[in-house]
């Protein structure tokens, strides 16, 4: 392939300590990743505010932004009401979300990574003070009645475009969910309901990452080093999976997820509050709820979705046990029962001997600039899009080693901002993830409202002789949080209620786990994955052998969200009476191949039953319908222009406004059925033969 476009870059203004590559130069967005910036101090430039919000230069600015937001609402409360039935009643809707999005969104993001806790707070209060607000409008009966109005008259309704159809049916929705059309009583209850629940989820999330302590004497002295000290006790924040050492995983294991009778009762609670909340407001159950509008449709469609994976995958599952016990057995021949604790760790040591995987010897070709570079390439030969690295405004960002990334088209120009804030702080989530900051939309004069995403990693910091260096799972990490942002930046969509990533759960992971094939696919590494030394390419048999191994084992990977995905299912069905942990125990039995550890709760640790409640399965769906996408229209040839654009055209520049199965049906040309998707999930494992050639010629 020929060489990337050239890059225009904004410059950084300030000083970049030396870059540690020896042999070519890096492009400018490159440089923005792989130099430490120190920025010379700007004594005469104004505090523009977080995400160029002039009053988020200071802390006190929440209030304002806060009390702005409330009082617009309350007037396009009021013309919404008075409204004759149309488009412009969707219009109106569409302000009401985008005046409150924009606030709630920004605030739910920098209570969770903004390293002062003055703003933190500051920004929890906020979306506090959202949420209450939102609460009011989903059950306020004049406000539904001009909704109503518009969807009840059918010729109106009829000529408005598809994309005003759908928007306005999810508003309504939204209405129904919160028990608008209840009576006065229920619909004050199903407010309760809803009330009691951020408080549960609040405290339920808060739980799963609180670290478990156990005295110092009650463990062999020999396996303190491995966990963190706190004068006589040992403290466990995490289940060590990835630790050589046996023992070290298997206390991990049974301390970090030892029952904690308070969080039990927060779950069980949690649970029996959305139940109650899905029945009172018309539905079978809070699968069925959750589920409205997704691909999978049906609770029951994606228990067949499930079932058929794991009958196809038994075979395949019991032989990876199988391995993982004769792999034990030659390491550790006094103890060669495979439990729970040991099967994240031997797939790794597995796959290390089969293919000679060692991440240190890819992570000198997979430098931050290398893969930001090779990401930027990618784009611009599939859409014609350019990463521009911009120097932030004094104020406008929340430490110094965030980017900030602005998206150019070729002919379209700026589509919208990336803010990357991908290095390590003690403050920031666990997790990488993906957070929207302002929705596109259509604006009244005809302009577009730019999207603004934060993508959010953990990677290691530069060092003075080095650039970061990510390992192949941190590449691979890299490029899925890349897909989340890119279908932000290149859906068009008329309405923020609909922008982006703001689409049915299933379908949300799409875009981000097809990126996952690029980033596997040697065309694709070959074109940026170089020796940040030495300059010398990635080899090819060191790609195929990455990519073989990931299938190591795999069938018991994929069992394993299964089990979960399926207890996610089961917790939000049909109420049972029994505790979390007994349908957990059976669950296990049934849908996996290990033991269930006696006074063990894994499900206290299930951070995703929160954000993910009845749809755990989204993973494995979108990843099915990834890999059709890879396979149908990219595995040919990857970089080829025409598929990228009817791949935004079909599904990225869409966003929430289309049926996500239509969206699915116009790329493949087909309408997928359950087992073209479990199909597509099974044959990801089969090994390519061409690789074992490869490396038995090598």
């Amino acid at each position: 392939m020929s060489a990337y476009r050239p890059l225009l870059c904004l410059l950084w203004r300030g000083t970049a300590a030396r870059v540690c590559r020896t042999v070519t130069t890096w492009s400018p967005v490159g440089a923005a990743f792989n130099a430490k910036v120190h920025r010379r101090l700007e004594l005469y430039q104004q505090n523009v505010g977080l995400f160029g919000v002039p009053e988020l230069g200071s802390v006190e600015g929440f209030e304002v932004v806060q009390n702005r937001a409330l009082q617009e609402t309350e007037q396009l409360v009021e013309k919404a009401c008075l409204c004759p039935p149309g488009v412009q009643t969707v219009e109106i809707f569409d302000k009401l979300s985008d005046s409150l999005c924009r606030v709630a969104d920004m605030a739910d993001f920098i209570k969770v990574a903004h390293p002062d806790p003055s703003y933190r707070e500051a920004a929890e209060r906020t979306c506090i003070n959202i949420g209450t607000m939102v609460e009011r409008l989903n059950t306020n009966v004049e406000l539904c009645k001009s909704l109503k109005d518009l969807l009840d008259n059918k010729e109106i309704f009829a000529k408005l475009d598809p994309e005003t159809r759908r928007v306005a049916e999810l508003f309504m929705f939204d209405f129904e969910i919160s028990g608008i059309h209840l009576d006065k009583k229920k619909r004050k209850e199903a407010v309760n309901l809803n009330v009691k629940l951020l408080d549960l989820s609040n405290q339920f999330l808060m739980s799963c990452h609180m670290p478990n302590r156990i005295e110092k004497r009650a463990l062999p002295e020999h396996i303190h080093q491995h966990f963190s000290k706190e004068g006589e006790h040992v403290q466990i924040s995490g289940l060590h999976a990835d630790a050589p050492d046996d023992l070290v995983r298997e206390v991990a294991y049974k301390i970090f997820l030892y029952p904690n009778a308070n969080v039990m009762h927060i779950l069980e609670e949690l649970l029996a509050c959305r139940d109650k909340l899905a029945r009172l407001v018309g539905y079978e159950s809070y699968a069925h709820r959750a589920l409205k509008g997704s691909m999978a449709k049906s609770p029951e469609a994606v228990m067949s979705f499930l079932q058929q994976i794991t009958d196809k995958l038994s075979d395949r599952t019991e032989r990876d046990f199988e391995m993982m016990r004769d792999m034990k057995t030659k390491l550790n021949p006094k103890n060669c029962e495979v439990m729970a604790w040991d099967h994240p760790y031997f797939s790794g040591v597995i796959r290390a001997e089969r293919f000679n995987i060692e991440p240190s010897l890819y992570s000198p070709y997979f430098s931050l600039g290398a893969c930001m570079e090779g990401l930027n390439g990618l784009f611009t030969q599939l859409y014609g899009v350019s990463l521009l690295a911009e120097q932030p405004s004094v104020g406008e960002v929340w430490s110094e080693d965030v980017r900030k990334l602005a998206v150019v088209h070729e002919t379209e120009g700026l589509l919208g901002y990336i803010y990357c804030d991908f290095f390590y702080r003690p403050e920031k989530p666990y997790q990488d993830c993906h957070f929207t900051i302002r929705g596109g939309r259509r604006l009244d004069d005809g302009q577009y409202q730019l999207p603004m995403v934060v993508l959010m990693l953990n990677l290691p910091h530069p060092t003075r002789s080095a650039p970061t260096l990510l390992s192949p799972g941190m590449m691979e990490n890299l490029f899925h949080e890349m897909g989340h942002a890119m279908h932000s930046m290149l859906g068009r969509t008329r309405y923020q209620h609909v922008t982006g990533t703001r689409c049915a759960t299933d379908f949300a992971e799409v875009p981000s786990i097809l990126m996952e094939y690029f980033a596997t696919d040697y065309r694709v590494i070959s074109q940026f994955a170089r020796h940040y030394q030495t300059g010398q390419p990635l080899p090819q048999s060191m790609v195929a052998r990455l990519c073989e191994s990931k299938k190591v084992c795999g069938a018991a990977d994929t069992q394993l969200q299964v089990f979960y995905a399926i207890l996610d299912q089961v917790y939000h069905g049909k109420p049972q009476n029994r505790s979390t942990t007994d349908i957990m125990i059976d669950m296990q039995k049934k849908y996996y191949g290990l033991p269930y550890v006696t006074n063990t709760a894994w499900q206290l640790r299930f951070s995703h039953l929160i954000g993910y409640g009845a749809k755990y399965y989204s993973y494995l769906m979108s990843r099915a319908v990834a890999s059709m996408v890879w396979k149908q229209c990219f595995y040919k040839d990857p970089l080829n222009r025409e598929t990228g654009e009817r791949y935004r055209r079909e599904m990225l520049a869409h966003g929430g406004a289309k049926e996500p199965m239509l969206m699915v049906e116009g790329m493949l040309q087909k309408r997928p059925s359950i087992e073209d998707f479990v199909n597509a999930l099974v044959s990801d494992l089969d090994p390519d033969f061409e690789t074992f050639i490869m490396d038995s010629e090598g």
